[in-house]
């Protein structure tokens, strides 16, 4: 994931930031509890295509 694209991109949900979980190709709002796919590079930020984070999870994260 390019360093600066990251900068850009905002969580859609609670317009807070994003990192990446480079080993799961995801990219984690901690604020929404919510991972978005990163699928061939191309960020899929749509709360329908996100995951739940779990409590372990954000713990970790």
């Amino acid at each position: 994931m390019d360093p600066k694209l990251l900068e850009l991109l905002v969580c859609p949900a609670t317009k807070g930031p994003l990192t990446y979980d480079r080993e799961r190709q995801e990219l984690i709002s901690r604020s929404a509890r919510l991972a978005y796919p990163v699928r061939d590079g191309i960020p899929i930020l749509l709360e329908n295509e996100a995951r739940t984070l779990t409590d372990d999870e954000l713990e970790t994260k």
